[in-house]
């Protein structure tokens, strides 16, 4: 469903969202309020494929999405999330430079989105310096977190990398998890095989109890302690 922004309530609150529209003249904020509209699409459904052309850029307002590559022998790793606030570095390149998306995305949570068609993109980015550093931060981050990636798979075992992932994921979800050993298995480029058998290595030494489809974190000092060998 897409929806057209015209309510001065909703366009304060996602001027609050977006700190490049409070930063720029005001004759952009209208043309920008003017020419996006906010989408919605519910979790677990495809975003882009990986070969398509990106018609839009996407401005998460709410929910979360997940961009990921898939390796010839089907295993997942995913690259980075979007959220509230941010978007996709990839969809911005790839209008940039009018090449095919080179990842797969999906939502995770019900999203709601601004839309920006690819010719505004383009525009915007020539003669708006506010958008245009908001686009160059986003790379700048994303950047960060594609290299952290890369160091992770590349130099840190996976049992030290499952433990951290684990401490992260329920800092704010008293001790638990609602996941399967699959999505953990793609976040960490690895196979479920291996996660499950870590699991089940950090099950006996007391570190967590499974149960099917959650992880409970019983020992957080155990895990802290592993994490950081």
């Amino acid at each position: 469903m897409i929806t057209l922004i015209s309510d001065p309530i909703l366009k304060k609150k996602l001027s609050g969202q977006f700190p490049f529209l409070e930063g720029a003249e005001p004759s952009f904020v209208r043309l920008f309020f003017n020419s996006t509209s906010i989408v919605h699409l519910e979790a677990d459904q495809p975003i882009c494929q990986q070969g398509m052309q990106c018609s839009h850029l996407a401005l998460v307002t709410k929910g979360s999405a997940r961009v990921y590559k898939i390796g010839e022998n089907g295993r997942e790793i995913t690259l980075y999330r979007i959220g509230p606030g941010e978007s996709c570095i990839l969809t911005a390149s790839c209008i940039m430079n009018d090449r095919p998306f080179p990842a797969f995305a999906m939502s995770e949570q019900p999203i709601e989105a601004l839309i920006i068609t690819t010719a505004d993109v383009v525009c915007w980015s020539s003669d708006v310096p506010a958008w245009r550093n908001y686009l160059f931060r986003l790379i700048s981050d994303r950047l960060s977190d594609v290299i952290s990636v890369v160091e992770e798979i590349a130099f840190r075992r996976v049992d030290r990398r499952l433990a951290d992932y684990l401490l992260q994921r329920t800092e704010i979800t008293d001790d638990s998890i609602q996941i399967t050993h699959q999505a953990i298995a793609s976040d960490l480029g690895t196979s479920r095989e291996v996660i499950s058998r870590i699991l089940k290595d950090f099950e006996q030494q007391g570190m967590i109890s499974i149960t099917r489809g959650a992880i409970y974190l019983s020992d957080r000092q155990c895990l802290k302690k592993k994490s950081a060998e």
